[in-house]
């Protein structure tokens, strides 16, 4: 298999396919005689402000760390190849999926979601599941995690989810009691906190979990025909969780390693990739919002389209695995949004996210470049790498060495109507509580009595009874043996619960 092209990695040193030491040299690459001893005025004097290679080294020191992502923090890294199986060129132009056998190299960073660089990876928590392909068009990021689902439906709600599972703004310490104080005023999370708490709530390796978009995407073909699509990465190691006590015991960073120990070994893992595709109008007929991420297509078949195979650890973490760059809205021509409401705020915040971490010119940096030659007129910039010749960096221009102009019709955007009147609301078919109570009872009894132990764990830690009553009526309006369970192992009057599900829940 290909790992990825070594113009990714120009310019990167790999110090295992060095024999010698390498003379060391300032940044400038002025050779450095001594890197032990600080210059000093005599003897016993002060250090000298001169020794220019003891302030470079420092102020490099300090300057060490970029900003951690605010959400997926912890990650690990690999890079491998996706092989199309599939002909897709039906419904969309994506050069990707030409034709079968077409290779594309990819980077995978896999992670947690809400704890900080370094925190234990044995989290109750989603896991990131963020794939670049170096398409011959310009990279795709299918940003997703390892379900189906979310906990919300709409972007503005991001930020206090975060909030509220991050750690207290007091203690700095994770508090399920203000987890819970939001999610009991989120009866849309109930999905997925159902999923989150189930035996694959812990994955046992990064390779035994699936992986997913989550959104909806809208395909276009060369003729501009539309269809929307959503892509499921299914894990050909099998699908292994944790119980409660393993995760409690689990090594801190047990996933990296599972995840290196295998590839060291040569037991690359594998992801078979399948799309599942509805027309406009058969999203339109589903029972439910099919934009609305909280939900899956139910009895929608999913057809494969290629496999992915990880098959190289980076060679510098930080280069990598820190510096790689995700955005929903790195997309390639036939690959488009949907309305999902979720993902229209991922359009802008996740590339935001990396312009504040790493800079303006974050897609230039090894890990992010595309293989095709990038022409866009942008300029300057903190960290700008890519030459730029030139005084027109404007279109229009009548000159002779104009620069980037779009003269590409064949990769014009899908155009579809627009109508309505503009508005503040939310999506007209909620049921937030039906896929929820389908995916309690196609679990067996050790799986349900597993998820209720793990659930019951964290609620039993929720001081105000309020919150607790008003989050486990949620489950009992999924289903009300769910409902009941869940009351008796965290103390509740059964009663009671039953009478607040009754009624109508308030957003």
């Amino acid at each position: 298999m290909r790992t990825l092209p070594t113009i990714l990695i120009a310019g990167l040193l790999s110090t295992s396919a060095l024999a010698a030491p390498r003379p060391m040299t300032q940044d400038s690459g002025a050779p450095v005689a001594d890197n032990e001893n600080s210059k000093t005025a005599g003897p016993d004097g002060p250090v000298l402000l001169e020794d220019f290679h003891l302030i470079e080294k420092l102020a490099r020191f300090d300057r060490e760390r970029i900003p951690e992502r605010v959400v997926h923090a912890r990650g690990t890294g690999a890079q491998g190849v996706f092989v199309a199986s599939t002909d897709l060129s039906r419904d969309t132009k994506a050069s990707l999926f030409a034709h079968p056998g077409k290779e594309t190299p990819v980077f995978v960073r896999l992670s947690t979601v809400m704890g900080f660089r370094g925190s234990p990876e044995a989290a109750r928590d989603p896991r990131g599941f963020a794939v670049k392909f170096y398409t011959d068009q310009g990279n795709w990021d299918l940003v997703g995690i390892n379900w189906p689902v979310f906990f919300i439906r709409d972007a503005i709600k991001f930020p206090d989810f975060v909030h509220a599972n991050k750690p207290s703004a007091v203690t700095d310490v994770q508090d399920p009691n203000l987890a819970f104080d939001f999610f009991s005023r989120t009866p849309e999370s109930t999905h997925m906190l159902t999923l989150l708490y189930s035996d694959q709530g812990m994955p046992a390796s990064y390779r035994n979990m699936d992986g997913f978009g989550v959104h909806a995407f809208r395909l276009v073909n060369a003729q501009g025909q539309q269809i929307f699509a959503k892509f499921h990465w299914k894990s050909l190691q099998g699908l292994q969780g944790m119980t409660l006590e393993q995760q409690h015991a689990a090594d801190p960073n047990y996933a990296t390693k599972d995840l290196y120990d295998n590839i060291r070994a040569g037991h690359f893992p594998q992801w078979d990739l399948y799309v599942q595709l509805l027309t406009a109008e058969q999203v339109a007929q589903l029972p439910y919002d099919g934009f609305d991420d909280t939900k899956t297509w139910e009895n929608v078949p999913e057809t494969k389209v290629g496999t992915m195979t990880l098959n190289k650890i980076p060679d510098n973490y930080f280069q990598y695995t820190e510096q790689s760059a995700f955005a929903p809205g790195v997309m390639v021509p036939g690959i488009e949004p949907s309305p999902d409401k979720m993902l229209q705020g991922r359009l802008f915040s996740y590339a935001d996210t990396q312009r504040y971490r790493i800079g303006a010119n974050y897609q230039e940096l090894p890990v992010n470049r595309p293989l095709v030659a990038v022409a866009n007129n942008n300029q300057d910039g903190a960290m700008s790498f890519v030459p730029q010749v030139g005084e027109v960096n404007y279109e229009p221009s009548n000159a002779r060495d104009a620069g980037a102009v779009a003269l590409q019709p064949q990769f014009a955007l899908g155009q579809y109507p627009v109508s309505g009147v503009t508005q503040q609301t939310a999506v007209r078919k909620t049921d937030d509580f039906s896929q929820a109570g389908d995916e309690w009872r196609s679990y067996d009894k050790k799986n349900q009595a597993d998820l209720i132990k793990d659930l019951a764990s964290d609620l039993n830690q929720v001081h105000d009874h309020d919150v607790k009553l008003r989050q486990v009526s949620y489950f009992y309006k999924a289903d009300p043996d769910y409902g009941t369970q869940l009351a008796q192992a965290t103390h509740l009057d059964v009663a009671e619960v039953s009478a607040l599900a009754a009624k109508e829940v308030s957003h």
